[in-house]
């Protein structure tokens, strides 16, 4: 066979490639779509009557939007190490979000202890909480991870965690507009688990949804 004829072989069997979305297209895909479960589950549940007034609350509201920046930079942290040109240094971006949650729960601790005494130290466990951030949580970081699924062969681990991240932070904060605890400590304890319960589930289980057949990245 001829090199031409060879070439021209090869050539007929091409297919043209579709180009990935790009991170920042494929983060807010996946929070258009987070933000319209989070939308129905409200509309099931209805709003707290008193979701504005404790939102006014310093502690509460900058609580509140801190879990919400923790699953938004998760998510596009996500999208972004699914690419391998980018800077592993981006599983980095959630991280002064969480830690800023993290210190609104503890302020909400400590001021419990002033209001309620040692009463505000027994942790109890929110079932309810629990039940919902994981039935919200896994199926949102399923979608993230269909999203994102070239990432099998670069970067699975980051990825899967982060996505499990995105998903539980994201119903944690949807949780709170129709649901209420009145103790911190219940509600660092209660979401905290399910949040770690979220991310481990995805990054055991998750795999098979990363190794599913590639596109090309854009």
């Amino acid at each position: 066979m001829q090199t031409e004829d060879l070439i021209g072989d090869l050539a007929a069997g091409l297919r043209p490639v579709r180009r990935m979305p790009g991170p920042g297209v494929q983060a807010a895909l996946w929070l258009a779509g987070a933000a319209a479960a989070i939308g129905v589950a409200v509309l099931l549940h209805g709003l707290r009557q008193d979701l504005v007034a404790r939102l006014m609350l310093p502690q509460e509201g900058a609580q509140w939007l801190a879990a919400l920046a923790t699953g938004i930079a998760a998510a596009f942290a996500a999208a972004m190490l699914a690419r391998p040109d980018r800077s592993p240094r981006w599983a980095l971006l959630p991280l002064p979000f969480a830690l800023a949650w993290a210190a609104m729960l503890g302020l909400g601790c400590l001021e419990d202890m002033v209001r309620l005494g040692d009463r505000a130290l027994q942790p109890r466990l929110s079932m309810g909480c629990i039940r919902f951030i994981l039935g919200l949580g896994i199926p949102l970081g399923a979608g993230l991870l269909l999203l994102l699924r070239h990432a099998g062969p670069v970067r699975p681990t980051p990825v899967l965690l982060l996505a499990g991240l995105a998903s539980a932070a994201l119903s944690s904060a949807g949780l709170t507009l129709f649901h209420h605890l009145d103790a911190a400590l219940e509600v660092l304890v209660s979401h905290g688990l399910a949040i770690a319960l979220v991310a481990v589930l995805g990054r055991a289980l998750g795999r098979p949804l990363l190794m599913r057949a590639p596109v090309a990245a854009g």
